[in-house]
C-alpha cells in the first residue's frame, strides 16, 4: 500500500506555534504544594522541597537552553520574579534532582511499524568515556540507535554504543520488547542476522533496502526478502512497504539536534545516557502539545 502524508498542514503550523507556549509553561504552580504534599507522603528522610513538575520544567529548560546549572540558577531566580509562587532551587539541588528524573519513554502495546536507523552525536569529554568503556582515549562521537513509531512518530527505543559498534549489531536489543507489524531500515541492516531476528520476531518480509548487487542465499532467511526486492524493483518495493515513512527516524533526530543541540555535554556513560534519555523523552512530550 502506498503511503501518503495526509496532515493538514494549517493545524501542523499552529501545533508548532503552540511549542513556543510549551517551553515557558509554569502551569506547575498552581499545583505546586499539593503535588509536593503528595510526593512527601509517607517518605522517608529530608521532605522534597520542589515538586517533580518543576524539576520537569527546569530539565527542559537545561537541555533546550544549552544552560549551566548556575546560569540555570540565576535563570529560575529572574523568572521567579514574574511569577508568583515559583520558588528557584540552587544549582546543586537543580543538579542531583534533573539527574534523578525519571522519565520513561512508553513502548505501545499494539503491534507496530518502526524505523530503526542511527546517528552520531557530539560529546563534550568523550576520553573520559572512552577509557572507561574500552581503555582507549579517542576523541569524537557516539551514536544512538533509535526505534520510531512512524504512525505516530515518537521514539519508543533507544541504545548508545561508540562508532564500532555496527547498526545491526543494536536491532535486537531496541526491538526485543516491542511488537512488530513491519521495521522500515536502510541497507545499512541488510544482514542474515536481522533478518533471522525479524523472523522471531514474526516478520518474515520486512522492509530493510536490499543493497544493489544483492546474490539470493537458498536457505536463508534474507533469501525472500531479496527476491521480493528483485521481483518489484526498488519503486514499487518501497511502496509496497510504505518505506517512504523511514523519514520518521531521520525527522526525529533532526529535530532533537535542532532543538538542543548536537552535543552531549555529560562526561560519564551513565551520564551520557541520561542526557540522552531526557532529550528524547522531552521530545515526545514536545510532540503532545
Amino acid at each position: 500500500m502506498t503511503y501518503q502524508d495526509n496532515r493538514n498542514w494549517r493545524e501542523y503550523n499552529e501545533h508548532l506555534v503552540r511549542r513556543g507556549w510549551f517551553y515557558l509553561s509554569t502551569d506547575f504552580v498552581k499545583n505546586w504544594d499539593e503535588e509536593l504534599r503528595k510526593m512527601n507522603k509517607n517518605k522517608n528522610g529530608r521532605p522534597y522541597r520542589y515538586p517533580e513538575t518543576f524539576i520537569q520544567f527546569c530539565g527542559l529548560t537545561y537541555a533546550f537552553l544549552h544552560l549551566p546549572y548556575r546560569q540555570l540558577e540565576g535563570f529560575l531566580q529572574a523568572l521567579s520574579g514574574f511569577v508568583p509562587g515559583l520558588k528557584s532551587a540552587d544549582y546543586s539541588t537543580l543538579w542531583h534532582r534533573i539527574a534523578d528524573l525519571e522519565l520513561n519513554i512508553p513502548i505501545p502495546d499494539d503491534q507496530i511499524v518502526v524505523a530503526v536507523d542511527s546517528t552520531g552525536m557530539k560529546v563534550t569529554s568523550r576520553g573520559d568515556w572512552m577509557r572507561e568503556k574500552h581503555g582507549v582515549e579517542r576523541k569524537g562521537w557516539i551514536k544512538v540507535h533509535i526505534a520510531v513509531d512512524v504512525e505516530t512518530r515518537r521514539p519508543i527505543t533507544f541504545e548508545i554504543t561508540d562508532e564500532r559498534i555496527t547498526d545491526q549489531e543494536m536491532v535486537e536489543p531496541l526491538l526485543a520488547d516491542v511488537k512488530l507489524e513491519d521495521s522500515l531500515m536502510d541497507g545499512a541492516y541488510d544482514k542474515e542476522d536481522v533478518f533471522k531476528f525479524m523472523k522471531e520476531k514474526g516478520v518474515t518480509m520486512p522492509g530493510i533496502k536490499i543493497r544493489k548487487n544483492a546474490v539470493v542465499k537458498a536457505g536463508t532467511e534474507r533469501a525472500e526478502s531479496v527476491l521480493e526486492f528483485k521481483k518489484y524493483g526498488y519503486d514499487s518495493w518501497k511502496k509496497v512497504h510504505g518505506y517512504g515513512r523511514r523519514w520518521a527516524a531521520e525527522s526525529v533526530f533532526s529535530a532533537i539536534k535542532r532543538i538542543f543541540g548536537e552535543t552531549v555535554r555529560a562526561t560519564s556513560t551513565e551520564g551520557m545516557f541520561g542526557e540522552i534519555r531526557r532529550m528524547l523523552t522531552f521530545y515526545t512530550i514536545i510532540l503532545g502539545v
